[in-house]
């Protein structure tokens, strides 16, 4: 059993018992089960952290999913902390809020642009959308 914690500058996200989490590194795609060896991992920003609750909630495959603006995986002694500078969970995006904002941050050319366009992408896959 694996105890994660998903946590933001403002607080905690998703904190409980989980089976498995599968996160994207700048390295690549990690899964982590129990008795996984420790590792510290930067998380791809605009990713999506997916974890598989020991209490699944009702839901296609009782995954939880959120969505990451970078930060930080780390695994040590069945404890998996991520640490990220942006999160939220699939179930708690407003789809049409994150559209609208979507087409507005894609109509720009900055890196600052790209990154919360990329965000705001990872929410939409979070919340179950494909595109």
């Amino acid at each position: 059993m694996l105890h994660v914690k998903l946590v933001v500058p403002e607080g905690e996200v998703w904190a409980g018992t989980a089976d498995e989490v599968v996160a994207k590194t700048l390295e690549g795609d990690i899964g982590v089960l129990t008795g996984h060896t420790p590792v510290l991992g930067i998380l791809a920003p605009g990713s999506v952290v997916a974890i598989l609750p020991r209490e699944r909630p009702s839901g296609p495959g009782g995954w939880i999913q959120a969505a990451v603006a970078g930060g930080f995986l780390s695994v040590a002694d069945d404890n998996v902390s991520i640490l990220a500078r942006q999160a939220v969970l699939g179930t708690d995006v407003d789809r049409a809020t994150a559209r609208a904002e979507l087409a507005e941050a894609s109509g720009g050319a900055g890196g600052a642009e790209s990154e919360r366009a990329g965000y705001l992408r990872a929410q939409l896959r979070a919340a179950g959308d494909q595109g």
